[in-house]
């Protein structure tokens, strides 16, 4: 009684206002309820539910021809289900239908072809449809379309746990000649490591031996070697192509029409599987665009208390705390693809042991690349450059961050180059072809040297110089793979932590080998074409600057001198850089060089054997320097460059021998004049000549290498046996610029005395 009276003498309430609302609450339930029955009435009414309700209640045997009520309701279906898509239930239902035969086998292929999901499509449906295939009389050409469409809606497959469980079900079907292909195709999907036995891999090696080496079952097999290599001891080449097609052409046009009509990213993987051809001047380059990271359970799975594990989707992970605490409980994403557009999930990739994640990312990554890049008659990427261009940066970004390249991509860049203009996305390309691995010496020229060679001498400066950059960085990569990957008895080297190429020592330094003389031959030929070009000779410079330190550096012992179209037009280049870049080398070749010899002392093994051939190739390159710079001893007999006595008397030039020392060398002459002017400010009539007394010629050096020559500085220092000071007085040379070979291979500067002050005393490498 004081509650009711408490509210009755509340300001605020009435009780006219409580039966007002009490009327309002009655009104709006009523509301509801006719709403909910005129929505009822409606379905009731709508056509397509009606047609659903039809092939759901059908009996068994009814028949198709003459039937106009079965040709109405199916007309109605297929008008749905290529407007809007059908709905899981609706999938459910007309799967069913075609599968159990209750009205023959005449409606099977038009109803399969017709089950385009507006969403995502229930595992139950498949699975109950996977065991139709094995109780009904189906024909095999139904059986094939039915596994082409499970193929083609896989990543929209809400679970997977029900049909892996019927794994072995499944696999019996590897005995019918006609499924093979395909069935080997969805057993790749669902493969885990859990689903390779030895009965199955036994099963396989047999009918490899029946059918001969067909790609998609290499193809099996290779997962199932990567799962569990002690079973299976068949030799699969890891460049192996993708045995697998794409069997979407009767739904994928429709499937991306749906998408765009629902607005929706569901399909996003079909977009992404295959192209089909059409108009070249409406290509839309929908294989370039990276999928959404999403999760390939469904919410129900990952909650679900009964599942016997617990799967983190990687698209709720958030940093990488969160991958390490859920290492071994993280589902990889419904498409792989969507691992470039995220740096979390690549650190996953390169912490994970699964190498099936690494396999379906390369199938998907081969598959766009051939489809956008080279099976599109219409030019593809040109048209559509900037998605072209992003989807190849992101690809480059993500090798970059993996420190390695993918073998897809190496596959498709052998059949690329066959095809390129050098000019379409030329930063791209090129540097996926730095990223490629060692190729073997044997496959090399015909893989990369001849498409390269006809591209290299048909294009521009710029391009000339961009290849040589990018053969600069692949050799860089082969020697730092080998260098970390090299086994301690450097026999054998694994050169890719994501794959299984082996190679010996001796293949490895053939292919670099190769790829030295390869860069030799172009740089030579180039020069001359290019009128030694500067630039271009800069990119050359940087290219031996790499092979100079192979052995101190990498470890590798191999030691290759650059050829003499390189060496010549180098020292006599007209810019100051590019000789003492030239000195520099030829001092880290020196200390390669000394170090290898005295390991060769030390060991009795053939690995650091470096050839006779090299040590001449050195002693003669290293005596023309000396000569040339600082002999004043130019065009000498024994020198690569010959010259006529009569030729050179008629160019009237005065004391020719001494054209290209360290004073009149046109890449020096201006540093001479100045250091003249200086040293001379006094003087009207300049006598360069006068830099060359001992005390001049000391101050000039020590001015040349304050002007930051340590190239210079480095191999003067480290071939004139005697040091040189600003306070010295006149040392030592020898007439002809030769030296003395000793037993240690180094020498020392002896000689008769010169009035100008030079001297030869080079510490020259013998074997």
């Amino acid at each position: 009684m004081a509650a009711t009276l408490s509210l009755s003498g509340s300001p605020g309430l009435d009780p006219s206002s409580s039966s007002d609302q009490s009327v309002s609450s009655r009104s709006n339930n009523r509301s509801l309820r006719v709403a909910e029955k005129e929505r009822k009435k409606n379905e009731a009414e709508d056509p397509f539910v009606l047609a659903l309700k039809y092939f759901s209640d059908v009996e068994a045997g009814t028949p198709v021809h003459g039937n106009d009520e079965v040709e109405k309701n199916m007309v109605m279906v297929e008008k749905v289900a290529y407007m809007k898509g059908l709905s899981p239930e609706a999938i459910s239902i007309m799967l069913e239908f075609a599968m159990s035969l209750r009205m023959g086998t005449t409606l099977c292929a038009r109803v399969l072809k017709c089950l385009i999901p507006a969403t995502v499509v229930p595992q139950e449906a498949v699975v109950r449809a996977v065991v139709w295939l094995g109780i009904g009389k189906i024909p095999i050409s139904t059986r094939i379309l039915f596994i082409k469409w499970v193929l083609t809606v896989f990543d929209m497959i809400d679970a997977k746990d029900q049909l892996r469980a019927i794994y072995g079900f499944i696999f019996s079907y590897v005995t019918e000649e006609n499924l093979f292909p395909f069935i080997c195709h969805l057993l790749y999907l669902l493969t885990r490591k859990e689903s390779v036995r030895v009965f199955r891999v036994r099963k396989l090696l047999e009918l490899q031996s029946r059918l001969g080496r067909q790609p998609f079952l290499l193809s099996l097999l290779s997962l199932y070697k990567v799962f569990c290599p002690e079973l299976v001891t068949l030799s699969i080449s890891s460049r192996i192509k993708s045995g697998f097609r794409n069997h979407n052409m009767p739904w994928k046009s429709a499937l991306i029409a749906v998408q765009k009509r629902n607005g929706s990213q569901v399909a996003t993987s079909i977009s992404l599987a295959s192209a089909i051809k059409t108009n070249p001047r409406k290509r839309k380059h929908c294989h370039l665009e990276l999928p959404v990271l999403s999760s390939v359970v469904s919410k129900e799975a990952q909650t679900d208390p009964s599942s016997s594990r617990k799967v983190v989707p990687l698209v709720q992970l958030h940093s990488f705390a969160h991958i390490l605490e859920n290492m071994h409980r993280i589902e990889l994403p419904a498409q792989m693809g969507s691992l470039l557009g995220s740096s979390l999930a690549l650190q996953y990739l390169d912490c994970v042991q699964d190498e099936s994640a690494l396999l379906r990312l390369n199938f998907w990554l081969g598959h766009a690349l051939h489809e956008e890049f080279l099976f599109c008659g219409d030019g593809g990427a040109s048209q559509n450059s900037e998605e072209a261009l992003q989807f190849l940066n992101t690809l480059l970004s993500t090798q970059h961050f993996l420190q390695e390249g993918f073998s897809c991509s190496e596959a498709f860049l052998y059949k690329f180059l066959s095809v390129w203009d050098g000019s379409l996305l030329r930063p791209q390309i090129l540097g996926l072809l730095s990223n490629i691995p060692v190729v073997p010496s044997s496959q090399i020229r015909r893989l990369l040297f001849e498409p390269l060679m006809q591209l290299f001498f048909t294009s521009s400066l710029f391009f000339k110089c961009g290849l040589m950059e990018c053969l600069n960085n692949m050799l860089l990569k082969w020697l730092t793979w080998h260098s970390v990957y090299a086994l301690e008895d450097d026999l054998d080297i694994s050169l890719n932590s994501h794959t299984s190429i082996n190679m010996t020592l001796s293949r490895f330094k053939d292919s670099v080998m190769e790829l030295v003389d390869f860069v030799g031959q172009l740089a030579s030929l180039s020069l001359q074409l290019e009128g030694c070009h500067s630039l271009l000779l800069s990119f050359i410079l940087d290219f031996y600057e790499t092979v100079c330190d192979t052995f101190l550096k990498y470890g590798l012992p191999l030691v290759v001198m650059p050829t003499p179209g390189v060496f010549y037009p180098a020292l006599f280049a007209t810019d100051p850089v590019s000789v003492d870049r030239l000195a520099y080398i030829m001092y880290r070749y020196k200390v390669n060089l000394t170090s290898a010899k005295s390991q060769e002392k030390l060991t009795e093994v053939k690995a650091f054997h470096i050839s006779r051939q090299t040590f001449r190739e050195f002693n003669h390159y290293a005596v023309v320097m000396v000569n040339c710079l600082w002999n004043s001893n130019m065009f000498q007999p024994d020198m690569g460059v010959q010259l006529g006595e009569e030729l050179l008397l008629k160019s009237n030039v005065p004391q020719y021998w001494t054209s290209f020392d360290l004073i009149h060398h046109p890449a020096f002459m201006s540093y001479a004049v100045d250091f003249h002017q200086r040293c001379w400010p006094e003087r009207k009539d300049m006598d360069l000549n006068s830099i060359k007394h001992s005390k001049p010629w000391s101050w000039y050096l020590e001015y040349l290498f304050s002007q930051g020559y340590d190239g210079l500085k480095q191999f003067v220092q480290s071939n004139i046996s005697r040091p040189l000071t600003a306070a010295g007085g006149h040392v030592d040379r020898q007439d002809d610029g030769h030296v003395d070979r000793q037993d240690n291979g180094h020498v020392d500067g002896q000689g008769d005395r010169q009035d100008n002050g030079q001297d030869d005393g080079l510490s020259t490498l013998q074997r």
